[in-house]
């Protein structure tokens, strides 16, 4: 991996943030260098939220996210935002349960999951934000379980430790989707 730059948007509340802090987490026990800059509406949750992150083997020169190599929309609002934005030969990784057009685009490829549809399916309705992320770490080919449960440790705070199952379980259901 040389350098990546995802933008995970959707609504607040969806743990978009979250997700974002776990790929920062996971690449920097790796050894990479990386950048995690959030942003959100005023109203928080219910509101828009995004975040850039940065992945890679050099140092990162700004936080900021223009132009994704992959690009997360979780909700229709950030789809339609931020889709021209990915670049050519990049990917997008949709939550299709509350996604349904299909991407404008046909030089990008895209993954459709219905995250948020597993997620309630499977007992764990909060947590289509880390199905999709499972699956991008499958279709990057770097879902390392030791990895995974690793960066979990650090973004999981000890008042939510009863979460670390539920939160691997959803990253495995994402390897599947």
């Amino acid at each position: 991996m040389s350098t990546m730059q995802f933008l995970f948007s959707g609504f607040g509340g969806q743990g978009i943030l979250f997700a974002g802090k776990f790929m920062v987490y996971k690449g920097m026990l790796e050894g990479k260098q990386v950048s995690w800059l959030p942003s959100y509406g005023p109203e928080m949750r219910g509101g828009t939220a995004s975040c850039s992150v940065i992945v890679g083997d050099e140092p990162v020169g700004s936080p900021i996210v223009t132009r994704p190599d992959v690009l997360v929309a979780m909700n229709l609002p950030s789809f339609d935002r931020y889709e021209p934005a990915v670049v050519p030969g990049g990917t997008v990784f949709l939550d299709s349960t509350l996604i349904s057009r299909k991407p404008a685009r046909s030089d990008v490829t895209v993954y459709e999951i219905p995250a948020t549809k597993l997620a309630s399916d499977n007992g764990i309705p909060t947590l289509a934000n880390m199905i999709i992320v499972g699956k991008i770490l499958h279709v990057l080919g770097q879902f390392d379980e030791g990895d995974v449960e690793a960066a979990l440790k650090k973004v999981i705070s000890a008042k939510h430790a009863d979460m670390m199952e539920a939160n691997l379980r959803a990253l495995r259901l994402g390897t599947q989707a």
